[in-house]
């Protein structure tokens, strides 16, 4: 460990030593001053100074103080809440990161109660490859968030989504028929198929392949994955979405 990293804390309680010695000072320094005033002056009674200076002291320490404490606190919420949507939430995309949408798929196929049946898809984005090299990287982050925008848009409230890797989309549908799954893939792709995408004012076409499995008792996730994703190497850029189902 660093000697500064060592001192930092150091450094920290310092800081707080003198903000306390010069607070509490400057506190002393302003009942003092507003007492003496208060002394010379004729038209208020001893009680009445006593009065004045219960009610004016607290008001003009604490009410600062206060506010100040208040925004600190909500400042210290707001980072927190920051910190937790970054380690919950892929940043480029804003769907569920892989390690906590594979956790919490994992949660609810262990869980003893809810809906047991249900689906996992997988979406990859095609072409993405050709269009970071003619277009270049940002482009095709623009392409990803475009692409996962139009997944949030076609799927059902519960439904989870997460990006798995750097192309590809995990979407489970807890309690989804086969009939549910593929009109959800179809949805999404569609609305893929949509999306107005002009990088460099050159209008390109933006498409997924999509691969899913239906299931009557939940599994594990890397169970839907391996299942899911051994089927996108079946579909083509213009045919239907691949769909099996386990009867487990």
């Amino acid at each position: 460990m660093s000697i500064e990293t060592q001192t930092a804390p150091a450094r920290a309680w310092k800081r707080v030593v003198w903000l306390s010695l010069l607070g509490t000072a400057g506190c002393v320094g302003l009942s003092l001053g507003l007492n003496y005033l208060l002394l010379l002056s004729d038209v208020l009674t001893p009680f009445g100074r006593s009065v004045v200076t219960a009610t004016a002291l607290p008001i003009i320490i604490g009410l600062p103080l206060f506010a100040l404490l208040g925004w600190r606190e909500a400042e210290l919420r707001r980072y927190r809440q920051e910190l937790t949507r970054s380690g919950t939430y892929d940043r480029l995309t804003g769907c569920l990161n892989g390690a906590v949408f594979t956790s919490m798929v994992d949660r609810r196929a262990a869980r003893p109660s809810g809906p047991r049946s249900g689906a996992f898809l997988v979406i990859h984005p095609e072409h993405l490859a050709s269009i970071n090299l003619r277009f270049g990287l940002g482009w095709g982050d623009e392409a990803l968030r475009l692409i996962a925008s139009a997944i949030r848009s076609s799927v059902r409230k519960d439904d989870l989504i997460g990006r798995l890797g750097n192309s590809m989309f995990g979407v489970f549908l807890p309690g989804a028929t086969k009939q549910d799954a593929k009109e959800i893939g179809e949805r999404v792709r569609a609305a893929v198929g949509q999306i107005y995408f002009a990088p460099k004012g050159d209008k390109d076409v933006l498409a997924i392949r999509v691969g899913g499995v239906v299931f009557e008792h939940e599994l594990a996730f890397e169970d839907m994955f391996r299942s899911a994703e051994e089927l996108l190497i079946e579909v083509q850029d213009d045919a239907d979405m691949a769909l099996s189902h386990i009867r487990n």
